[in-house]
C-alpha cells in the first residue's frame, strides 16, 4: 500500500538549512584555497549577520507536525548562539594561528554545532531535542581535542565525550519511560495527556521527568551534574571553551524551558523545589570551590557552573517575568563571558598560554588596556552596578523572590558576595602587584571587535537595560 508524502514546508527551518550549507561550503572553501584562513573566518562572519537578520524577519511558524517550531521565544535563543558563534569567529583568527589549529574543520564544526543549537531552540518534540543536542555534542567533542599534541585537550575530549554519552543515554532512557506513560513525544501533547489520565503522580513518568531533567542539567553544567566542566574548560582551546561557556548554555536554558512549562506546567510545585535544589547546589559549589582555583580557566569554568545556578532561579519562578529574566542574563552573560575568555586569548602567545593567575600581576603596568577591559568584565561576572551583570542578577531575585522563594534568594545573595573574592582577586593582581614579565599584546582587528563588542554590551545593558528586557518579555508572547 502506498502511503501518501507531503512535502512540509521548509520555510520554517530554512536559517538551519542555510548555516548547514555553509558549514559545507567553508570545508569545500578549505579544501580548494588551504592557504587563505581569513576567507573562511569572514564567510563564518558573513553567514551570523546574514542569518541573524534573517531570524528577525521570521514570523510564528510550525513544520514536520509541530515538532519545529518557530516563535519569538526559539528566535531569541537562536540570536544568543549565533552571537556566541560571531564573537568566537572574531577572537580566534590569531589564537589558531599561535595554536597551530587547521581552520577549515574549525569553522565548519562550530557552524555544525550552532545548527544544532538552533533545532534544540524550536524544538517541541522530545525526538527534536535529542537530534539536535547529539549534532551540537559530537561537534564540540571534536572541537575540545584539536589541540592534538596537547595531552589536557586530548584527555578532555575523552572525558567530554564519555560523560556526554552517559548523559545522552540518561536522556534518553527518560524520554522512553515519558513516552511509554503517554504515548507521545511531542510536549504538548505529553502535558495534555498528562492532565486528562491523572497521571501526573505516577512514578514512572516521574522517574523519567527526573531523568530527562538530569540530561538538560548536565548540558547547561549545573550541580550536580557538573564534574565535567573544570577539566574540559581548562583542556580545550581557550577559543573554544568561549564558545562552550556561552552558545551551548543558551541553547539548552531553551529546551530546559519549553520542557517545564509546555510539558509540566501542572507538576511546577514538584519541580520548582527540585530545581531550587539544583540552584542551589550550582551556586554553592561553583563559588565556594572556585575560591582555591590558581587557573583562570578553571576559575571561571566554576564561575560558569555559578551562574547556571542563577540563571535557573528564573526557570525556578514558573513566571514570565522569572523566564525574560533568565532570557536577559543569558545574553547578558554571553557578552561579559565571552570579554573575559577575550582578554585571555589577547595575552596568549607562543609557548605561553597565560592561564595562570599569577601572569596577570601588574597587567595594568604593562598592559593598562586590557586590565580595564578585564576589569570591566569580572565587575560585570561579580554583579557590580553599574554593570550589566548587576542589571541580570537583580531581576533574576526579584523574579524569585516574587515566586516566593525568599531563602532561596538569600542564599543566592550570600553566595553572590562570595563570588566578588576570587573576581576581585584578579582585579587585585593586575592592579596592586608589580608584573611578573614585561609583554606586548597583539591586538588583532578580530579580537579588537570582539573586546568591542563586549564592553558595549556589558556597559550599555548597565546603563540601558530597558530595550533588552523589553525584547525578552515579548518573546514570550503566547509561549
Amino acid at each position: 500500500m502506498n502511503m501518501p508524502f507531503t512535502m512540509p514546508p521548509l520555510g520554517p527551518i530554512m536559517p538551519e538549512i542555510l548555516l548547514v550549507c555553509i558549514g559545507l561550503i567553508l570545508i569545500i572553501v578549505d579544501l580548494l584555497y588551504p592557504r587563505n584562513r581569513e576567507l573562511l573566518s569572514q564567510l563564518t562572519l558573513l553567514a551570523c549577520i546574514g542569518l541573524i537578520a534573517l531570524l528577525f524577519n521570521q514570523k510564528p511558524a510550525s513544520t514536520f507536525g509541530n515538532m519545529f517550531i518557530v516563535d519569538p521565544y526559539s528566535i531569541f535563543f537562536k540570536v544568543i548562539c549565533l552571537l556566541g558563534l560571531l564573537m568566537t569567529t572574531l577572537m580566534s583568527g590569531q589564537y589558531l594561528t599561535i595554536e597551530k589549529i587547521r581552520h577549515g574543520e574549525y569553522y565548519s564544526l562550530m557552524t555544525f554545532s550552532v545548527v544544532g543549537m538552533m533545532i534544540m531552540a524550536s524544538a517541541a518534540d522530545l525526538i527534536v531535542i535529542y537530534l539536535g543536542l547529539e549534532l551540537m555534542a559530537l561537534s564540540v567533542y571534536c572541537l575540545v581535542g584539536l589541540l592534538k599534541d596537547d595531552f589536557r585537550s586530548n584527555e578532555a575530549a575523552v572525558k567530554y565525550f564519555l560523560m556526554g554519552g552517559f548523559s545522552s543515554a540518561i536522556l534518553l532512557f527518560g524520554i522512553s519511560l515519558l513516552y511509554g506513560m503517554t504515548g507521545t513525544t511531542d510536549l504538548a501533547g505529553i502535558a495534555k495527556y498528562c492532565s486528562e489520565a491523572g497521571i501526573m503522580k505516577n512514578p514512572a513518568l516521574l522517574t523519567g521527568f527526573a531523568l530527562v531533567l538530569s540530561g538538560f542539567c548536565f548540558k547547561v553544567g549545573a550541580a550536580p551534574f557538573h564534574f565535567w566542566t573544570p577539566d574540559i574548560y581548562q583542556g580545550a582551546p581557550t577559543s573554544m571553551t568561549a564558545f562552550m561557556s556561552v552558545a551551548p548554555k543558551a541553547a539548552g536554558f531553551a529546551v530546559f524551558g519549553r520542557f517545564l512549562m509546555t510539558g509540566f506546567p501542572e507538576l511546577h510545585e514538584q519541580w520548582g523545589t527540585i530545581i531550587a535544589v539544583i540552584a542551589l547546589l550550582s551556586m554553592g559549589v561553583g563559588n565556594i570551590v572556585a575560591l582555591s582555583q590558581t587557573n583562570i580557566k578553571r576559575m571561571l569554568a566554576y564561575s560558569s557552573i555559578a551562574h547556571a545556578g542563577y540563571a535557573l532561579l528564573g526557570l525556578l519562578a514558573g513566571t514570565s517575568e522569572g523566564y525574560s529574566a533568565t532570557m536577559t542574563y543569558l545574553f547578558i552573560y554571553g557578552f561579559m563571558n565571552m570579554g573575559a575568555f577575550a582578554i585571555v586569548i589577547l595575552l596568549c602567545s607562543a609557548g605561553n598560554r597565560r592561564e595562570s593567575l599569577e601572569d596577570y600581576k601588574g597587567l595594568a603596568k604593562s598592559n593598562p588596556m586590557a586590565a580595564l577591559l578585564m576589569l570591566i568584565f569580572m565587575f560585570s561576572l561579580t554583579g557590580i552596578p553599574p554593570t550589566a551583570g548587576f542589571i541580570g542578577k537583580f531581576y533574576l531575585l526579584k523574579a524569585a523572590l516574587a515566586a516566593g522563594y525568599t531563602y532561596t534568594v538569600i542564599c543566592a545573595v550570600i553566595f553572590s558576595a562570595i563570588s566578588a573574592y576570587f573576581y576581585l582577586r584578579l582585579v587585585r593582581y593586575m592592579y596592586m602587584d608589580d608584573p611578573q614579565e614585561e609583554f606586548v599584546a597583539q591586538y588583532s582587528p578580530g579580537l579588537t571587535a570582539a573586546l568591542a563588542l563586549s564592553t558595549i554590551g556589558v556597559i550599555g545593558m548597565g546603563i540601558l537595560p530597558g530595550s533588552f528586557l523589553n525584547l525578552a518579555a515579548r518573546s514570550l508572547i503566547g509561549f
